[in-house]
């Protein structure tokens, strides 16, 4: 590739230096945000944006994790624990100036429940929701499928205003989605290179900056450049490599964000070799994650104060529902593999192995955008595959096509598919793996994978009355997962956001980021 597009880049940055006038804030994102309607939300710059403009009704205080509501004066639970009863606080407007009110929270229920809106967001809240009734201005009742032992956990959906609308089936490429009208604590307005938030004094919100303006760069070299030279005041994400830089300013100051992100292999458990158990088993230890972690992030054997830990399972290793009695492979261990491979009925002829007469190749795909954390893995994980013997095939999969194709189990020419899922303080797991039926359950089921152990134990996790009873149905899955490996699990790579230092009070909330930016000033 040509130096020359890159050096003009740079260049750019160098000379964007002008601050904003005001309690105006710039920032980098590494794509635009899809949408702003938060019932199609994709994408973490989906999530990240619709944060600032809508109120969810129920959400995690970054501050203690209790369930807290900035929209909801009083709630109880009533029909035996199968409806919870809100009252809404009053003076909450919408950017639109008129009143949110109960017909609001009910509109929103009646928009996720109307099969005409396709979004797998509303597809999730179908099996949890029922109905909704405004039995006055400001309270409104909402009907559950069951009785849950975390209601509130259940309705962390954003409010949607029902004079937006001319009915209840929501469509994803509407005007809404470009130029949103919520009652979050922003106005927010999408255009083709970014998007910009207008503050809006509300009675639950009174933000300190007047603007923020969201930019696409996607060479981090790019970001950090500009950040130092103040053309931006942040970076949502850096890139580990990217953070001695940010850490030797003294003008910037890097920053935890918790995303409960882990990566993984994808297997698709349906096509040649792979539907037998002791490939997959024999693929995971061929692996060296060590080696991989070093390549590719930076990360030396031993290093302390890793950004990188590694994982057996779904979930992250402070995660409540990771399993500590499953062991990682850290090491590869080709002996074992090999033996596990000849058990499974594949020989070996030249060094290359072979399924039923054919050498196996592996067509391999990886998530475009994780080149940036881990510069080189779709390459890396290639070349362990094939010094063990099997031949492959490498392409990066762009962020459209996995939302749109992966995501929704059509891309099933992969043999395996590299990516990563990011949660909030809810780790709920199962449309990963549940047996996908229709737009209902499994929706993010990459390859379609199905185990009728694996289903119960999802069941039961979703029957749980306590929380240690869904601790106990997920340490069980995690230890499933494990030994029938849909997915071969590889590490949790945290993430670190860049701020300037005259950015203050950036408290940075799980997963959404934006929920306290209230409390943000720029002096």
């Amino acid at each position: 590739m040509s130096s020359s597009p890159r050096g003009v880049l740079v260049a750019l940055a160098l000379a964007s230096t002008t601050v904003l006038a005001g309690a105006q804030l710039s920032f980098y994102e590494e794509q635009l945000p899809g949408t702003l309607n938060p019932l199609y939300a994709s994408s973490m710059t989906d999530f990240r944006s619709q944060e600032l403009i809508f109120d969810r009704i129920f959400y995690h205080s970054p501050v203690d994790n209790r369930m807290v509501s900035r929209v909801v004066e009083k709630y109880e639970l009533a029909d035996g624990g199968k409806s919870y009863k809100l009252t809404l606080k009053s003076g909450l407007k919408w950017h639109s100036g008129n009143p949110v009110t109960s017909k609001d929270v009910c509109f929103t229920v009646s928009a996720m429940l109307d099969k005409g809106t396709t979004s797998p967001i509303a597809e999730g809240y179908r099996s949890l929701l029922t109905g909704c009734d405004a039995t006055a201005p400001t309270i409104a009742t909402i009907h559950f499928t069951k009785v849950f032992h975390n209601p509130q956990e259940r309705l962390m959906f954003a409010l949607l205003p029902a004079e937006k609308f001319t009915d209840t089936k929501i469509v994803p490429d509407s005007d809404f989605s470009q130029h949103p009208v919520g009652s979050g604590p922003f106005k927010g307005s999408k255009g083709r290179r970014g998007v910009t938030f207008e503050a809006y004094a509300n009675g639950h919100h009174n933000p300190s900056i007047a603007q923020l303006s969201l930019q696409e760069v996607q060479d981090p070299a790019v970001q950090v450049t500009t950040v130092r030279n103040n053309g931006v005041q942040g970076i949502i994400a850096v890139p580990p490599q990217y953070r001695p830089d940010v850490s030797a300013s003294d003008e910037l100051q890097l920053k935890s964000y918790d995303l409960r992100s882990w990566w993984f292999m994808a297997v698709n458990t349906k096509k040649g070799a792979l539907t037998v158990p002791k490939v997959r088993q024999a693929l995971d230890l061929i692996l060296d994650r060590s080696d991989l972690r070093e390549l590719t992030i930076g990360v030396k054997p031993g290093e302390q104060n890793s950004p990188c830990e590694f994982i057996s399972g779904p979930f992250v290793q402070s995660s409540p529902f990771y399993n500590r009695q499953v062991a990682f492979h850290e090491k590869s261990d080709r002996a074992s593999a090999s033996k596990l491979l000849t058990e499974a009925g594949l020989t070996q002829i030249g060094g290359r192995w072979h399924y039923k007469g054919a050498p196996v190749t592996f067509n391999i795909g990886m998530l475009s955008s994780l080149d940036n954390e881990a510069p080189d893995l779709l390459t890396q994980i290639g070349n362990q595959l094939s010094a063990a013997g099997f031949d492959r095939q490498e392409s990066k999969v762009s962020s459209d096509d996995w939302s749109r194709k992966v995501e929704s189990g059509q891309a099933t020419d992969f043999d395996l598919l590299v990516g990563k899922w990011s949660f909030g303080l809810v780790e709920e797991v199962n449309d990963l793996f549940q047996t996908r039926s229709g737009t209902t359950t499994g929706t993010r089921n990459i390859f379609n994978y199905s185990n009728p152990s694996a289903d119960q134990l999802m069941t039961e996790y979703n029957q749980a009355r306590t929380d240690t009873a869904a601790y106990d149905a997920y340490h069980k899955l995690h230890k499933l997962l494990a030994d029938d490996l849909p997915y071969l699990f590889l590490w949790k790579l945290d993430t670190k956001s860049a701020w300037r230092t005259e950015v203050r009070g950036n408290v940075i909330a799980p997963f959404y980021y934006w929920t306290e930016v209230d409390g943000w000033k720029l002096q």
